[in-house]
């Protein structure tokens, strides 16, 4: 099964100033997320509130996503650094 990775526009607009800040490390957040396609609950990535959203942490940053699995879809609702 592979799903489709939509980001919503907030998840987005923190990505262009990751862009700014840390090219290297926003590649291999966008690379990892691009690899819940093919796994959407990968090792490391844990429930967060309910079932179906999963926060996942990738270096200094974290993903928060939706998984929908009904119509095999992945909604990323935010990327931000960890504190």
């Amino acid at each position: 099964m592979t799903c489709e990775i939509i980001f919503e526009p907030h998840a987005l607009d923190s990505a262009a100033r990751f862009l700014d800040e840390d090219a290297s490390g926003l590649a291999l957040v966008l690379d990892t997320i691009d690899k819940l396609a093919e796994n959407p609950r990968p090792a490391g990535s844990v429930p967060y509130g309910s079932p179906d959203l999963r926060r996942l942490r990738i270096g200094e940053c974290r993903v928060l996503y939706v998984i929908d699995d009904h119509i095999i879809r992945i909604l990323v609702t935010h990327l931000g650094r960890t504190p």
